[in-house]
């Protein structure tokens, strides 16, 4: 039945189209955090300027949010998608140019970041909401674990890419910016390449309608519509969690293979791709395990299981002991989204579609607020004591926080 759903999903024409073009997108994100990470850690050799451009690209997904969640709702979402886009991939050929001139610092990283959250912020919600729109309730689950899949698919590859290229046309020159500004033209074409992939997307999903109401209006009433139904606001405050105290790990990977294992841009990429090897396991289990019972219980666990995953990355002190650290972060973080995703899907209200998972995004965007303290204290004591031991506080901490949810939210309580 799996297998079945599996191949039923991606027969069908505009399901797939937006899975090839999400895949796209998925890996220039992904081969940009590694270009991206390595040359501002090289330009700067500061944890906290990984954590301010990270904030750079989050503030956006919390201010403009809630406007993408609006216009999935109203405005047509392919076009919306395919605008996005070509914006990325024209503002990434302007910062290859830069970087291979030698023109860039640190400040160029914080306005594109800047840039792209805020096409990001704009544009996911519709991307997000399209999906449910384009396969029967029945895939869903099957759906967005193929979606996530995208995503994990590019962890694997992505990184390493990225990595491995900066490395070889470096020639072993950390000082040089070559390596980087070809991946960003590489990045920039993946945009362009996602962005026509929705030119075959022929079908018009239904929920894109124009009224009189004021888009304040529209945001309230959806933040009204969450308040009211407790199911789906236990699915966002059990997203918010783990993105404080699960993805931070994320950020300061660079930071954490330089100062910890001595790693290069090679080994960088290879923990990344570690990350997401775990990742696909854990979205394919979710695509392949639609009618698993008693969904909310298993994403408390999964919620549990994460943070222990994410304290025991702070143990590693050798390349294998990470490597196999990160990827079980990367499998049960995955495991954890996916099914927090097609839950919320088939929570949701069509109409109210994009502005409850533009909330959701938002919650994304709180990250730095994670990432943030543990930087602070790498840059004033040792950077690989602070390091581990922050990765240990922050899973002891998301567990705490898991289980205080539970103990104190009816809304939370109501998916166990």
């Amino acid at each position: 039945m799996a297998t079945r759903d599996l191949g039923a999903a991606l027969a069908l024409a505009d399901f797939r189209w937006l899975w090839i073009g999400s895949l796209a997108s998925s890996f220039a994100m992904n081969m940009q955090i590694v270009a991206r990470g390595w040359l501002v850690y090289a330009l700067t050799s500061s944890a906290l300027d990984l954590a301010w451009v990270t904030l750079s690209f989050m503030i956006p997904m919390v201010a403009f949010a809630l406007v993408g969640g609006v216009m999935a709702d109203r405005v047509p979402k392919r076009g919306i998608i395919m605008a996005a886009q070509g914006l990325n991939s024209v503002a990434t050929v302007l910062l290859g140019v830069i970087i291979l001139v030698g023109q860039v610092d640190f400040w160029d990283f914080i306005w594109f970041g800047f840039f792209n959250g805020t096409v990001l912020a704009l544009s996911m919600p519709a991307r997000q909401a399209m999906v449910p729109e384009l396969v029967p309730e029945r895939l869903i689950f099957t759906a967005m674990g193929l979606t996530t899949t995208s995503w994990n698919l590019s962890r694997i590859l992505g990184p390493a890419m990225a990595g491995f290229l900066i490395a070889w046309i470096a020639g072993g020159d950390t000082t040089s910016h070559l390596g980087v500004g070809i991946v960003y033209f590489m990045i920039a074409t993946l945009y362009l390449a996602s962005s026509l992939a929705m030119w075959r997307v022929t079908q018009r999903p239904q929920g894109a309608r124009a009224d009189d109401q004021h888009p304040l209006r529209d945001i309230a009433d959806g933040l009204r519509y969450l308040w009211a139904n407790p199911p789906v606001l236990g699915l966002i405050l059990l997203s918010i969690v783990p993105f404080l105290f699960g993805m931070p790990i994320n950020t300061l990977l660079p930071a954490y293979n330089e100062d910890i294992l001595s790693g290069g841009a090679d080994d960088l990429g290879l923990l990344m791709s570690a990350m997401g090897v775990g990742a696909i396991v854990g979205s394919l289990m979710m695509a392949a395990m639609g009618e698993l019972r008693g969904k909310g219980r298993w994403l408390i666990g999964t919620s549990i299981a994460w943070a222990g995953a994410t304290a025991l990355v702070g143990t590693a002190d050798s390349q294998l002991w990470a490597v196999a650290a990160v990827t079980l972060v990367g499998w049960l973080g995955s495991w954890n989204l996916s099914l927090n995703r097609g839950l919320l899907q088939t929570s949701i209200t069509p109409g109210m579609r994009g502005r409850i998972l533009s909330i959701d995004m938002m919650s994304h965007g709180l990250m730095p607020l994670g990432v943030i303290p543990i930087s602070l204290i790498a840059e004033q004591v040792n950077v690989a004591v602070a390091l581990q031991v922050a990765l240990q506080v922050a899973g002891g901490v998301f567990a705490l926080a898991v289980l205080a949810l539970l103990c104190a939210s009816r809304a939370v309580r109501s998916l166990a």
